[in-house]
C-alpha cells in the first residue's frame, strides 16, 4: 500500500511540475531539458521502489500509474476544469502582427520561436504576415497567416493588367 501511496503522490508531483515548466513538445527540448529528464526518471525510480527492485514490485508502479492515467483522462472527459487544469489552454502570441509580450513571457517563447514556426509551416518571413500564432497544449506554434486586402490585390492586378495592354498595344502600333 504505501508503494500505491508514494505513485499517487509523485504522478500528482509529476503532474504540477509539467504544468509549471510549461508547454514544450519534446521536440523542442533542449539537451539540458533532456538530462534534467533524465536525471528525475532515476531520483522518481529510487523514491518509487527504494532497495525492493523485485518484478512485481516494478508491475505495481507501472500499474499505478496506468491506472491513474486512465482515472486523469476520464476526469477530463467529463469535466472541462481539469482538462484545463491538467492540459491548459491554448495561447494567443501573436494578434494580427502584433506580439502579446504578456503572454509570451509567461510561456517563456521568445520571437525567434514564433518566425522560426512561420517559416516552417507557412513559409513565411515577418510578423506582419502573421494574423494569429498561437501555442497549443501539445506545445506546438499554430500559425494563421494574414489574408492579403482582396481589394488591394485586385486594384494591382487590374493596374498590371491595364499596364500590360498599354505596353501591347505601342508594340503593335510602333
Amino acid at each position: 500500500m504505501e508503494l500505491v501511496l508514494r505513485a499517487v503522490g509523485i504522478y500528482f508531483v509529476l503532474i504540477l511540475l509539467f504544468r509549471l515548466l510549461g508547454n514544450r513538445s519534446m521536440s523542442d527540448l533542449s539537451a539540458f531539458d533532456f538530462i534534467l529528464f533524465l536525471i528525475v526518471s532515476e531520483a522518481i525510480q529510487n523514491a518509487l521502489v527504494d532497495d525492493d527492485k523485485s518484478v512485481v514490485m516494478g508491475m505495481a508502479v507501472i500499474l499505478t500509474f496506468v491506472m491513474l492515467d486512465l482515472g486523469l483522462s476520464i476526469l477530463k472527459r467529463r469535466y472541462r476544469f481539469v482538462e484545463k487544469i491538467a492540459e491548459g489552454v491554448p495561447v494567443v502570441l501573436v494578434d494580427h502582427g502584433k506580439l502579446v509580450e504578456d503572454h509570451l513571457r509567461k510561456s517563456r517563447i521568445t520571437n525567434s520561436d514564433i518566425l522560426q514556426a512561420a517559416r516552417a509551416s507557412q513559409g513565411l518571413e515577418c510578423l506582419g504576415q502573421i494574423k494569429y500564432a498561437v501555442l497549443e497544449t501539445t506545445g506546438n506554434i499554430s500559425i494563421i497567416p494574414m489574408e492579403p486586402d482582396i481589394e488591394a490585390l485586385l486594384d494591382r492586378r487590374i493596374a498590371a493588367a491595364l499596364s500590360r495592354m498599354g505596353s501591347a498595344k505601342g508594340d503593335a502600333g510602333g
